[in-house]
């Protein structure tokens, strides 16, 4: 009753709970929060320094005893109480220009469709005591095409690619429900691992998480471009332990990364593989959906059209899409009760 009491008070929220990045919507409002899912502590002291933004610029800046780190790993809770404490900070900076001193929202949250039991209780727990009065989540595919605005709740095939930061969520969904899915452990953070690798070992330069990631977006592609890119990366010398720069371009980018792109592309063959006969009819005058940051790579698209031989279309603003989808459920959660996968369904007010 008295959470209830407190609920008038507060703000619905829906987050897109990511490996690589946090986003937040709030009902009437839309996104209003979007951040690295990164939190800085000091080792000493147990205390959380910094959270999103704030805590990214200290990557690779800060003395030994405060560590930089992510809470989930392949959108997996992995850290339960550092998790806890980061869906603490978003909760209350919604909530701070407000009158809730005891925010009690009721929150949409996404998870991958691959997650196990345990997994998802971890996520509902953690949102829980971070705050939160009631927790409904959602599929991350399912939230990604609501979050397009594709008639999931009809009897036709719906195939939706949700590529993060640490999972590449494939799912065909009709009626409501997904039919057949994928989830995969590569990603955009994979790509970049592919990428640091190459330039320690082919180069010799030792570069960072966010330099492979700056190169991925500026020069990196999974198809043959019309006009190859070029670039300079700077980094430490293995050889001599000092400042090095060289020269790099979009066709060594793109072949360090094939195997992972591939990976991607036959996760999406796969599924529809598995698709019924019926469902996959549909798709021969429908599109494959790409959603998530990954979507953004250039020329994939492309790749998976010529490995279905479907169309492709990259959704609006996919980087957003998921986060997008849990608005949409958040605005309609009695109306759309059946797409929540909530461990305790009694949970369900």
């Amino acid at each position: 009753m008295f959470n209830k009491f407190l609920g008038f008070f507060s703000k619905d929220i829906g987050i897109d709970l990511g490996t690589a990045n946090t986003l937040v919507y709030v009902r009437g409002k839309g996104i209003v929060i979007s951040e690295p899912s990164i939190v800085a502590i000091n080792q000493k002291t147990g205390k959380i320094l910094a959270v999103g933004s704030s805590a990214r610029i200290m990557a690779g800046r800060t003395p030994g005893y405060i560590v930089v780190t992510r809470p989930l790993v392949s959108g997996v809770v992995s850290d339960f109480e550092v998790t806890e404490q980061m869906l603490r900070y978003f909760i209350d900076k919604v909530h701070q220009e407000s009158f809730a001193l005891i925010p009690r929202p009721r929150v949409v949250i996404g998870v991958p469709s691959g997650i196990t039991e345990v997994g998802k209780r971890a996520v509902e727990d953690a949102t829980l005591n971070a705050g939160a009065r009631e927790v409904y989540l959602i599929e991350e595919p399912m939230a990604a095409a609501m979050g397009a605005r594709l008639p999931v709740q009809d009897a036709i095939a719906n195939v939706i690619v949700d590529i993060g930061g640490g999972t590449t969520e494939v799912a065909v969904i009709s009626m409501g429900g997904v039919i057949a899915s994928r989830s995969l452990r590569i990603a955009g953070d994979k790509l970049n691992e592919d990428i640091v690798r190459y330039l320690r070992e082919e180069k010799n330069l030792l570069v960072g998480e966010t330099t492979a990631e700056n190169l991925k977006i500026s020069l990196g592609s999974a198809y043959k471009l019309e006009e190859e890119l070029e670039g300079r990366v700077r980094g430490r010398d293995l050889v001599t332990g000092l400042p090095k720069e060289i020269g790099i371009n979009s066709e060594e980018i793109r072949e360090v990364t094939q195997r992972s792109v591939n990976s991607i592309a036959a996760a999406v063959k796969d599924t529809i593989e598995e698709t019924p006969p019926e469902l996959t009819a549909d798709l021969i005058n429908r599109h494959i959906f790409l959603a998530g940051g990954g979507a953004l790579l250039r020329g994939l698209d492309k790749l998976i059209a010529r490995e279905t031989k479907l169309f492709v279309k990259i959704v609006d603003d996919p980087f957003t899409a998921v986060v997008r989808g849990c608005g949409f459920a958040l605005e309609s959660i009695e109306q759309l009760r059946s797409v929540f996968v909530n461990v305790n369904k009694d949970s369900f007010i």
